[in-house]
């Protein structure tokens, strides 16, 4: 079992699941996020801490053998928030990691950086990124670090390209991006607990009908979701008659051509 898992944003929405549903996973929980978090239970440490610190993050993975790293913004957003974020702050955890001599992260990554391929396209861990936005920019960045940390160093990374993890499907795009809450964190379980991982990029989506992702390569795992969109498609159907922003093309909106926050 690990023995300390650090959870970073664990004040997002990610976050808070995971802090609920990754009990036992980990003889302690440590938990990490930009604001104030409720105050720690047992088996759980509190720590609040700005990734774009250096400092500050060496002193957070200390003592840590595996990471969940949920820390960013999760939005298309500045450039300059985004440079600290999910740049400067993925590069402060993965140097941090390999100091502390953590053995594996789970980095969420995120389906923005494939947003640019066609609706229709079959995509896997081979096809090439083609980003959406600059949001999908930065994880592509956080990709070839963990890449990079583990042929270097042997810092193993499962970069899960999340899809959209919500209670339920919220539109007809989530009807194939959907991931469950329950099937994300039984994802993430078999990521942490798995002998071994290497450098390894999958999707993160529920059993939904009409799929755009192929995670046969981590067969391996023995990872299956228990969860499926289809029983919201007559009601989102109904909502959403007609094709959506941005529907050719699997990032949605963040794939259409707009001003960027700023100007």
């Amino acid at each position: 079992m690990t023995t300390r898992l650090l959870v970073t944003g664990a004040g997002g929405a990610l976050g808070r699941n995971a802090r609920q549903g990754l009990k036992g996973c980990a003889k302690v929980l440590r938990l990490s996020d930009i604001t104030d978090l409720a105050p720690a239970e047992e088996g759980e440490e509190v720590v609040r801490c700005d990734l774009a610190d250096r400092q500050a993050v060496d002193d957070l993975v200390r003592d840590c053998d595996a990471i969940l790293h949920l820390g960013a913004i999760a939005v298309e957003a500045d450039f300059d928030a985004l440079l600290q974020a999910n740049i400067v702050g993925t590069y402060n955890l993965y140097e941090a990691a390999r100091k502390a001599g953590v053995r594996r992260i789970v980095f969420a990554s995120t389906n923005h950086v494939t947003g640019f391929h066609r609706i229709g396209e079959m995509l896997d861990h081979t096809s090439p990124r083609r980003p959406d936005s600059l949001y999908g920019v930065s994880k592509c960045f956080g990709e070839d670090l963990a890449r990079l940390y583990f042929d270097k160093y042997g810092l193993e990374t499962a970069c899960l390209r999340i899809g959209s993890c919500f209670p339920e499907p919220k539109n007809q795009r989530m009807l194939s991006t959907w991931l469950s809450p329950r099937d994300f964190l039984s994802l993430v379980r078999r990521l942490l607990e798995a002998p071994a991982i290497g450098y390894l990029v999958l999707y993160g989506a529920s059993e939904n009908r009409d799929a755009w992702w192929s995670n046969a390569h981590a067969d391996f795992l023995g990872w299956q979701p228990i969860d499926s969109s289809e029983p919201f498609r007559e009601a989102i159907e109904r909502r959403e008659p007609g094709p959506a922003e941005g529907s050719a093309y699997q990032g949605g909106r963040l794939a259409t051509v707009k001003a960027r926050p700023g100007d």
